[in-house]
């Protein structure tokens, strides 16, 4: 590409029209010139060849994406890819914004993705390594979009709690219950305090527990959880499917007394969930399969944050997502960024409910709270809950107890101390000489933190 031709692939951003533009933010490598290499890239995600031979025609002013912002961070003698990504010594690494016409694509999620990381942008030639790292997206676009019904606000409601953090739990076994024995864990996980049971993401509509039947009994036991509590409770109902059993499946599970459903968004697609939540009638949940093999290399594919985005845009209530601690291999900074992902504006879109999960129980809840610095997330434990040696009723109680230390600023052993609940997971899955929680006071009002400021809750 001669010097004439790549500046039609530039543009001052402060000229631009920001209604009609996407901009998309890349890390990138290469070994040539960053310059011309991001206006190959430019060039690759729109027009390409930008005109036809013998015609005076230039298709770039309209419909080109352009850089608009360039920055070179360094360079190493190696690729960041790996060391089969053999050169000539000289990698250089840049961060490069794009703007996109969104006409171009239009509000179409597969169209979207397609522009953003698919063909043009990851086999561009002189790129080594390619990670995108947000989308921006005007209010003129977003618009177009539904987002979600519920949100962290609609959950709520249907909860009615207000004044804390919620607590989800994943009915284990994980597999292999049959629906009667999966029932009765939900139920007494509910009494003990939980506010949503879940399937697991890897249980849907296998032979030995067919989801009606499963549904029929977990709506009955989830009835009889909150007459007995006077609390109201929410089953997830994982529907992941072929797309074209979605609705079938929404609708049984609708049709039990089921009242939130459960989407392996990457699995299905973010355009089948969006599609899903055009007729959802209860909140959707989604969860965070496939996303790791997409995003865990720090310099190639796509960040978690963006899929964050994207999920929220398609229509789901509550996200997922690999949260705090060794298991999830996820920088603190990311499992933040994500939250923050849920709740800072966009548009017209609901804020949705953050839900870091990974090997999380009583004795994690101090930490989580403390690192988001706002009452808005759920906790999503699995055997925290369903492991407690004094069964699910008192694992759930574990975590509604812990709450309730940080509340009062003491520590989780000296609560524990009168609640054998909580004493009994503390020395399950924290050994008891740790001193967890103490003088940890909770903040109703909004608070703010360098880099992301996750609360938005009333008081």
């Amino acid at each position: 590409m001669d010097s004439k031709e790549m500046t039609g692939f530039f543009a001052d951003e402060d000229k631009l029209d920001r209604d009609g533009h996407l901009i998309f933010t890349y890390w990138m490598e290469t070994e040539g010139d960053p310059r011309a290499v991001a206006a190959a890239l430019a060039s690759e995600q729109s027009t390409a060849q930008w005109r036809r031979p013998g015609q005076d025609e230039d298709l770039r002013p309209k419909h080109a994406a352009k850089v608009v912002d360039l920055q070179v961070l360094g360079e190493s003698s190696r690729s960041a890819f790996g060391s089969h990504v053999r050169g000539q010594g000289r990698f250089v690494n840049a961060k490069v914004r794009i703007a996109h016409p969104h006409h171009n694509f239009g509000p179409r999620l597969p169209n979207l993705l397609t522009a953003a990381m698919g063909e043009g942008a990851f086999f561009c030639p002189g790129i080594s390594s390619i990670k995108l790292l947000d989308i921006e997206m005007p209010n003129a676009y977003t618009e177009e979009f539904e987002g979600p019904k519920f949100g962290t606000e609609g959950i709520r409601q249907n909860l009615c709690v207000w004044d804390r953090p919620l607590f989800f739990g994943v009915v284990k076994p994980n597999v292999g219950l049959d629906p009667r024995g999966f029932a009765q864990l939900a139920r007494e996980a509910w009494l003990g305090g939980l506010d949503a049971a879940k399937d697991d993401e890897m249980l849907a509509d296998p032979n030995y527990s067919p989801f009606a039947e499963r549904m029929r009994l977990v709506g009955e036991a989830r009835q009889e959880a909150e007459q007995a509590t006077g609390e109201a409770k929410i089953f997830i109902a994982n529907i992941t499917d072929e797309v074209g059993r979605l609705r079938e499946l929404h609708d049984i599970a609708v049709g039990c007394g089921i009242n939130a459903v459960m989407v392996n968004v990457m699995a299905v697609g973010l355009s089948a969930v969006r599609w899903l939540a055009q007729f959802a009638s209860v909140p959707i949940v989604a969860h965070f399969d496939c996303i790791a093999p997409m995003s865990r290399h720090p310099c190639f594919g796509v960040s978690t944050t963006v899929l964050t985005k994207l999920q929220r845009l398609a229509g789901c209530d509550a996200i997922i997502m690999p949260g705090f601690g060794p298991r999830m291999a996820t920088p603190e900074e990311e499992v933040l960024a994500n939250a923050w992902e849920c709740t800072k504006p966009l548009g017209q879109i609901r804020p949705v409910l953050p839900v870091p999960g990974g090997s999380d129980w009583a004795g994690t809840l101090p930490a989580m709270y403390e690192k988001l610095r706002t009452i808005d997330f759920a906790m999503v434990p699995g055997r925290g809950i369903f492991g407690h040696p004094m069964g699910p009723r008192a694992g759930a109680a574990s975590l509604r107890q812990a709450w309730e230390a940080i509340v009062t600023k003491t520590s989780l052993q000296d609560f524990a101390a009168d609640h054998p609940a909580l004493a009994q997971a503390l020395e399950t899955f924290g050994g008891s000489k740790k001193t967890i929680g103490a003088d940890q006071g909770v903040v109703l009002e909004t608070q703010g933190f360098t880099g992301a400021p996750l609360s938005f809750r009333r008081t």
